[in-house]
C-alpha cells in the first residue's frame, strides 16, 4: 500500500483525535451560547464523562481524510466530525443501558448510566443526539446553506430508523435468534455499524461539493469498509483482552448472539474482512494518491487491537 508509513498514519490518527476531542471540549462546555439559557450542570457532566477522554475517534478521521480528498478546510471537516461523534457517543450511552446491551464497563470505565443513573444517561443521549443537527446547521460548518441541509439529511438518514437505529432494533433481535444467517448479519451490521461509516466517508463529499460518480466510489469504500470494520469487532470479542478493548469481551458468545464469528469461524471471518478491505481499496481507484489515508485507514481497521 503506497502513502504515509504506518508510524506516520498513527500519528495523523492521533492528531486528528486531539483536534476532534479540543473541539468537543469546547463545544459540550457549560459556557452558553447566545441564544442558550441554561445548560444544566450534571447533564454536561454525564455528556463530557460519556463524549471527553477516550475513542480512537475514526469516524471523525474519516470525515478529515475525505475531506481532504477535496481540498475542503481543515476546521469544517473537523466541525462535521465532531457532529458525528456525538451521534456515536450518544448511541454508546443508550447501547450500554440495562434495556439494551447492559454493559457496566466503556472505554476502561464505568458506563454513563453507572457513573450517574439511568435517566441521566438517556438524557445525555438524547441532548448528544440533538447537538450533533445544531452543529451541523452552524455556518462555520459551511457557508453554503443547501450544502448544511444535506450533511443534516444524511446524517439523520445514517443515525435514524433506516440506519443505526434500525441496526440496533435488528441487533436486539438477533440475541432471540442465533439462526440468523450470513445475509441477515451482513443487513444488520450495514445498519448498525456502517450507516455512520458511510456518512463519515461522504460527508468529505458533501463538503466538496463533489461529483456523482466521486459520491459512488466513496460509497462503495464506505460499505465494505463498515463490514471490514464490524468483523474485527466481532474477532475482537472473541479474542481480545478487556484490558485492550476497554469493556467486557465474549458477551456476543454469551447472549447466544448471531456475528460473523458465529456463522463463518475466526479463519472465515478474518479472510473475510481482508477481502473486504481490498474491495475498499479498489474503489479508490478514482482518487490516485489523494486517497492515500482512507486506504491506510481501511488497513488500519482490521490491524488494529482496540
Amino acid at each position: 500500500m503506497t502513502g504515509t508509513a504506518p508510524s506516520e498514519f498513527a500519528k495523523l490518527l492521533d492528531n486528528t483525535a486531539e483536534d476532534t476531542e479540543i473541539l468537543l471540549s469546547e463545544l459540550l462546555s457549560d459556557k452558553l451560547m447566545p441564544d442558550e439559557i441554561v445548560r444544566p450542570k450534571r447533564l454536561v457532566d454525564a455528556i463530557r464523562y460519556s463524549s471527553l477522554g477516550g475513542g480512537k475517534r475514526l469516524r471523525p478521521f474519516l470525515v478529515v481524510a475525505s475531506s481532504a480528498v477535496f481540498g475542503v478546510p481543515r476546521q469544517a471537516a473537523l466541525l462535521a466530525g465532531a457532529a458525528l461523534e456525538c451521534i456515536h457517543c450518544y448511541s454508546l450511552i443508550h447501547d450500554d443501558l440495562p434495556a439494551m446491551d447492559n454493559s457496566d464497563l466503556r472505554r476502561g470505565r464505568p458506563t454513563c448510566h453507572k457513573q450517574f443513573d439511568e435517566a441521566t444517561a438517556v438524557l445525555a443521549g438524547d441532548a448528544l443526539l440533538t447537538f450533533a443537527f445544531e452543529v451541523l446547521a452552524q455556518e462555520d460548518t459551511h457557508g453554503d446553506p443547501a450544502v448544511r441541509c444535506e450533511l443534516v439529511s444524511s446524517l439523520a438518514v445514517a443515525a435514524g430508523g433506516n440506519g443505526m437505529v434500525g441496526g440496533q432494533m435488528f441487533d436486539l433481535l438477533a440475541e432471540k435468534d442465533p439462526t440468523l444467517g450470513l445475509v441477515a448479519i451482513t443487513r444488520l451490521q450495514r445498519l448498525k455499524t456502517g450507516a455512520l461509516i458511510a456518512f463519515s466517508c461522504e460527508a468529505g463529499a458533501i463538503l466538496g461539493k463533489a461529483a456523482p460518480e466521486m459520491r459512488r466510489a466513496l460509497r462503495g469504500y464506505a460499505h465494505d469498509l463498515g463490514l471490514a470494520f464490524q468483523i474485527a469487532d466481532d474477532l475482537l470479542d472473541v479474542e481480545g483482552s478487556a484490558a485492550d478493548i476497554g469493556k467486557p469481551v465474549g458477551s456476543d458468545a454469551a447472549a447466544g448472539k448471531a456475528t460473523f464469528v458465529s456463522i463463518l469461524g475466526v479463519e472465515r471471518a478474518r479472510a473475510q474482512a481482508e477481502l473486504l478491505v481490498r474491495q475498499a481499496v479498489a474503489h479508490l481507484d478514482l482518487f490516485e494518491k489523494k486517497a492515500d489515508l482512507l486506504r491506510q485507514a481501511a488497513q488500519f481497521v482490521i490491524d488494529r487491537r482496540s
